[in-house]
């Protein structure tokens, strides 16, 4: 019991004095590939610092190459809290999605309004990092790629509908689980209550005999 209780110490103090550390951490999640026509979407490109307590600086910039087409095409760049739509195509369509308030950038994803069919393409992101270090500055750059396909409605895709079946089968699982502890729990409860049954009969058997023995012994006495 007490080496449970100084595991949980950690733990309430995270959730509690120090909630803010937890709240900082980072994890890489892979963009969603699929948007639909009229809608909006976000491009996710996430790059987690390798030592989180080092401070830094990153810009992003965002590239797209049509399908169909060769080259990429520069259009969108965020860097020092301001973001700018660098082509005609994304006019008015793109916005920051990614960190707030700071230059030390780990999300970098942006919001695509109205997708259009011809949005369909692949996306290249780069995070260009500067690390500052107490008596030197370390630049690295992570380069992501992001394949869109644009649908005219909402498709479910295998990787859901999985998920989906292997909830209803963890589900049902358990009730099952949960019915056989009860059956097994109920005949255990009934299998001591017999035995208690045929216990107390047999003591008031012995009871009533001893009696006997006692009313004949001081019946043969007079």
């Amino acid at each position: 019991m007490s080496a449970v209780r100084l595991l949980w110490v950690p733990v309430l103090l995270c959730l509690t004095t120090h909630a803010w550390l937890c709240h900082g951490a980072c994890v890489e999640v892979d963009s969603d590939t699929e948007a639909v026509a009229g809608k909006g979407f976000k491009l996710g490109c996430i790059s987690c610092k390798m030592r989180g307590e080092v401070p830094a600086s990153a810009t992003v910039d965002w590239w797209f190459m049509a399908k169909g087409e060769s080259e990429f095409t520069h259009i969108y760049s965020y860097a020092e809290m301001s973001s700018y739509i660098l082509d005609d195509h994304f006019d008015d369509r793109l916005a920051w999605g990614g960190s707030k308030k700071t230059d030390d950038v780990e999300d970098g994803s942006i919001y695509i309004l109205n997708v259009t069919f011809n949005d369909t393409g692949t996306y290249r992101c780069l995070f260009d990092r500067m690390l500052i270090f107490p008596y030197y500055e370390y630049r690295t750059t992570t380069i992501k790629f992001i394949a869109l396909n644009v649908v005219g409605h909402a498709t479910r895709g295998t990787a859901s509908i999985l998920s989906e079946v292997m909830m209803y089968v963890s589900i049902i699982g358990l009730q099952l689980w949960l019915l056989v502890e009860m059956v097994y729990c109920y005949r255990k409860i009934a299998a001591a209550g017999e035995e208690a049954l045929r216990e107390s009969e047999a003591e008031h058997l012995a009871i009533t005999s001893e009696s006997k023995d006692n009313c004949a012994g001081v019946a043969v006495a007079e």
